[in-house]
């Protein structure tokens, strides 16, 4: 007898999709043969494609998003903040990232996009305004540092050795972006 499939099996599945081939993956059909479900599993929960979708993009926004921050607020500074933050994206391979910013001609997939970028945008800015630098400069850290996650993450991609493996190496790595990103001109 075939597994029974839960609310959240499907949008576990269907983030799965997303990582391989973007938005247009979730489709009824080929996700429920390949999971070896029928149609009528996947509308049981979900009245339509679309609806599924939304929950799979709530269900990145909230673990992708407000997971990773609830982990990162977890240090006591902002500078302590930043590394967690760091060393946490450090650990995720980001298919779903690239294929979701890949997609964003869908409109949900955009509008879900926008929402969590300026959600990340807003988390970084708070931390840097509050290690001392203006707002309008903490912004800027804020998409300097964002610039650096996306591209280790289409780096960790597209040449998977590239970032040093080890602890230690990870560990360097982070302390590096942390030094970009709070260098003041005097260190320069």
């Amino acid at each position: 007898m075939p597994k029974r499939r839960t609310k959240d099996d499907w949008t576990e599945i269907a983030l799965a999709a997303i990582a391989e081939g973007g938005a247009a993956a979730v489709a009824v059909e080929p996700l429920a043969a390949r999971v070896g479900a029928t149609k009528g599993s996947l509308y049981w929960h979900f009245p339509t494609r679309d609806a599924l979708l939304d929950a799979a993009l709530a269900r990145w926004e909230r673990e992708h998003t407000e997971a990773v921050i609830s982990f990162a607020d977890r240090g006591a500074t902002a500078h302590e903040r930043l590394r967690l933050l760091f060393g946490a994206v450090l650990d995720t391979g980001g298919e779903i990232e690239l294929a979701l910013l890949a997609s964003t001609s869908d409109p949900k997939v955009s509008a879900a996009v926008s929402r969590v970028t300026e959600r990340r945008l807003g988390y970084l800015t708070t931390q840097f305004a509050e290690l001392g630098f203006g707002r309008a400069q903490a912004r800027r850290r804020a998409v300097v540092a964002y610039s650096i996650y996306l591209g280790q993450t289409q780096l960790m991609r597209a040449t998977p050795g590239a970032l040093a493996q080890s602890p230690a190496a990870r560990r360097a790595y982070v302390d590096d972006v942390l030094h970009v990103v709070l260098a003041t001109p005097a260190d320069s």
